[in-house]
């Protein structure tokens, strides 16, 4: 059977498709990730049944020193607006400077250890964290440091830039000069307190984060 198409049908069709690849083009630019990749970021959801809270204590917290107590309050791109239900997600090793696994971890686990925990900022943004100071890789290469990520409610996860110990000695200038500042400065001057060490860090929601609007 012969099928032939009429000049109007034919300009509907075209008319179509150049909608359709308008179309496609404009959503593909629209989903550049916020932040750019991050391996392993997607652990921020690995939290499970967990209700999620603005303060979180970590695994063996009680069995290690020295203990520490980290804080602060997320603020949006203002850096004046409290930032509610921000989740954000932290870890760190060991005191042998491992990501210490107990051989039943499953997802990112297997590689960040069970040392990690969550929490959700409130109406107020303020967050809090207990746990241990970690110590640097067996290799005395970097310094020692807590990976931090976090997630807005209409973004995308991403990281930020780690948290380091101003007095560390493995913190050179060269390492201080290659930090991004990514959700600002996480270089943290500990201070004891209680007998417990802490450190304060705000935290500027889209600050030096690339694709951020």
């Amino acid at each position: 059977m012969n099928f032939k198409l009429g000049t109007f049908q034919i300009s509907l069709l075209l008319f179509f498709w150049m909608c359709t690849s308008c179309n496609a083009q404009t959503k593909n630019t629209s989903t550049k990730l916020v932040g750019g990749g991050c391996e392993g970021c997607e652990a921020i959801f690995e939290y499970g049944n967990k209700k999620l809270a603005p303060t979180d204590t970590l695994p063996e917290y009680e069995n290690n020193e020295p203990k520490l107590k980290i804080t602060g309050t997320v603020f949006k791109k203002d850096g004046k607006i409290p930032a509610e239900n921000v989740i954000i997600y932290i870890y760190h090793t060991n005191r042998q400077g491992i990501y210490e696994i107990k051989d039943n971890e499953i997802g990112w686990a297997k590689r960040h250890g069970f040392i990690r925990g969550w929490v959700k900022t409130g109406k107020d943004g303020l967050y809090t964290f207990y746990t241990f100071r970690p110590v640097a890789y067996p290799n005395g290469i970097e310094p020692e440091h807590i990976h931090i990520t976090v997630k807005e409610p209409d973004k995308n996860e991403y990281y930020i830039d780690d948290y380091l110990f101003n007095d560390d000695p493995l913190l050179t200038q060269e390492t201080r000069k290659e930090r991004k500042n990514r959700g600002g400065s996480g270089i943290i001057k500990p201070k004891e307190k209680n007998g417990i060490l802490l450190i304060e860090r705000n935290i500027i929601l889209g600050k030096n984060i690339p694709n951020y609007e």
